[in-house]
């Protein structure tokens, strides 16, 4: 077994881990944003969005730039949105999943 490529996968994973940090990367699909605008897209506080930007920043799925005292930031890997939309599509065919078997448990009671 290759316990290194498993554990930066895993690390990997972590870094997607959180409800907020995915809203972000949504919010970047369709360009760049400041932190105010990922604010106000995401619903995220300015104290955690600095942590989740920064983890985000250190697994290069975003990058920065700056322009005055404003920070903008933009998708670095825009491979990481076939990843989040197999997840999308993952999730929904659990929810179907889930509806049949439940349809089928109350065609018995």
């Amino acid at each position: 077994m290759k316990q290194g490529i498993h554990i930066y996968k895993a690390n990997l994973f972590k870094a997607l881990a959180h409800p907020l940090r995915l809203a972000i990367l949504d919010a970047l699909r369709d360009g760049e944003k400041t932190v105010t605008q990922l604010q106000e897209l995401t619903g995220g506080e300015q104290a955690s969005m600095s942590q989740h930007l920064k983890v985000l920043r250190n697994h290069h799925f975003v990058t920065s730039r700056r322009d005055g005292t404003l920070s903008y930031y933009r998708n670095e890997d825009p491979d990481v949105y076939k990843f989040l939309d197999l997840g999308r599509q993952i999730y929904e065919q659990q929810v179907t999943r889930r509806k049949h078997e439940l349809d089928a448990i109350s065609q018995f009671e």
